[in-house]
């Protein structure tokens, strides 16, 4: 079940190896992100000192929350397996690669972290991709106004 979506990420990024992790959370974090509280701009998946880390993703108060958490946006630890940190590592060491978390999802009760190693589009192939899914949205509408 999708939690929280990174809207910006596929239309300012390509994709290049999509990858999932568990992720280090608190309770009422946990509960927040339930309600969908979860903002991902400016956030990224950094590597350090063996570790991987998800850094600017804020994370909302929780609605019955009585006291203020701390720093909403704190570095998270993510959970991947040793040979998933070294592909991921290979790949971020390549020039204009990064890595930036695309959704929040719940599966079987756990919240995972889904990113992506991306790579920057230039502003032309931003608008040549606008143009296709305009294309294909046309596209698609004249077929329901077909039937």
């Amino acid at each position: 079940m999708l939690l929280a979506k990174n809207r910006k990420a596929l239309f300012n990024y390509e994709v290049v190896e999509k990858f999932t992790a568990g992720i280090v959370l608190r309770g009422y974090e946990v509960k927040a992100l339930r309600e969908k509280k979860a903002n991902f701009e400016g956030s990224y998946v950094k590597f350090e000192d063996g570790e991987v880390f998800v850094v600017g993703m804020n994370i909302g108060r929780y609605s019955k929350q009585s006291q203020d958490s701390e720093d909403p946006s704190r570095p998270r630890k993510l959970l991947i397996s040793k040979a998933e940190m070294e592909k991921l590592v290979r790949e971020l060491n390549e020039k204009g690669k990064t890595a930036t978390p695309l959704a929040v999802v719940l599966e079987n009760n756990v919240i995972k972290l889904e990113f992506a190693v991306v790579k920057g589009l230039k502003k032309y192939g931003k608008k040549q991709l606008e143009k296709a899914r305009q294309i294909e949205k046309d596209e698609r509408q004249s077929l329901a106004d077909a039937l």
